[in-house]
């Protein structure tokens, strides 16, 4: 049996467990909003090459006008909205329940799927939230005094760690909507069609890349840029976080969609809050408990449960 899908989004949660300890090292040092303009410009420039070398031109081809607008909302959504706060939560909280966080993702993309698409939201999908977020909550709660449960965490962290799942859960959504109205040449060779979810990234990074330059603009904070470009330990993380996230890793999660279905692949996807756990321990040695390590698999399990 052919697990192409399931093998490449297996490789997508590798690729964003290592985006999510670079960009937690890239955030603390260079700021995220800074971060995130880097990312977007030089992933742009990078699928750009991609899409030259494979198909002789560096712009998406057969694009239409409703596929530009799903892709450009999706990457609005995703990258704009969803980023934003998925980087920030690594500044409050770090990148291992920032992602812990992110296993809300297949939970809001199947409820805008239901919403936009009109896909069937089940009994036993409502039970794999329910699931999910009791993971979520034994490893971010605690008990407090009278038995009351309290946060462990930042607040702030915690609500940016929840835009930053349903920012990427509805941006898969919304992407999968563009790339049906992304129509290819006739005849279109098996190269073009394997280079579709790289264009359609492209489009996505568009919108993210004018979207972080406008919140830099607003913020006046233009002149930061030569500043943290002298950061070279900052510069080499945020450029692992390229390659691994914008780049290979969000292609890669639109090419898993592709062959397999999204829920199979996005519960493979969200497998990152656990594989984080242990180069998080040794990289940046995180206390790391056991009702933590539980919670995760709990949220993950529920994940599971969300799509079966």
């Amino acid at each position: 049996m052919n697990y192409l899908g399931e093998t490449i989004a297996l490789a997508v949660a590798v690729s964003w467990t290592v985006t999510a300890l670079s960009a937690e090292v890239a955030s603390k040092r260079i700021g995220s909003l800074q971060l995130n303009v880097f990312r977007m410009v030089l992933s742009l420039s990078m699928l750009s090459l991609t899409l030259w070398a494979f198909t002789g031109s560096p712009f998406p081809v057969g694009a239409g006008g409703k596929a530009w607008f799903w892709l450009s909302l999706s990457g609005f959504v995703g990258y704009v909205l969803g980023d934003y706060c998925l980087f920030n939560s690594y500044l409050w909280i770090g990148a291992r329940f920032g992602q812990l966080f992110m296993t809300l993702a297949p939970v809001a993309a199947a409820i805008a799927g239901w919403f936009i698409l009109g896909e069937r939201l089940s009994l036993q999908a409502v039970l794999g939230m329910a699931v999910t977020l009791t993971g979520i909550g034994i490893s971010v709660l605690n008990k407090g005094g009278h038995h009351k449960l309290t946060l462990k965490l930042p607040w702030q962290g915690v609500l940016f760690g929840i835009g930053a799942g349903i920012g990427q859960g509805v941006g898969l959504v919304l992407s999968k909507v563009g790339m049906n109205y992304y129509t290819l040449p006739v005849g279109a060779s098996e190269t073009e069609v394997m280079m579709l979810p790289f264009a359609s990234t492209f489009i996505r990074a568009i919108t993210g890349a004018v979207g972080f330059l406008c919140v830099m603009a607003i913020r006046q904070q233009f002149h930061t840029v030569p500043v943290v470009m002298r950061d070279r330990k900052g510069m080499g993380a945020m450029l692992l976080a390229t390659i691994t996230g914008p780049f290979i890793g969000v292609s890669l999660s639109l090419m898993a969609v592709q062959y397999t279905e999204a829920g199979i692949a996005s519960t493979l996807m969200a497998l990152t809050p656990i594989f984080i756990i242990a180069p998080a321990y040794w990289l940046f040695h995180q206390r790391v408990s056991l009702k933590e390590v539980i919670g995760a698999v709990i949220s993950v399990i529920g994940v599971s449960l969300f799509f079966n």
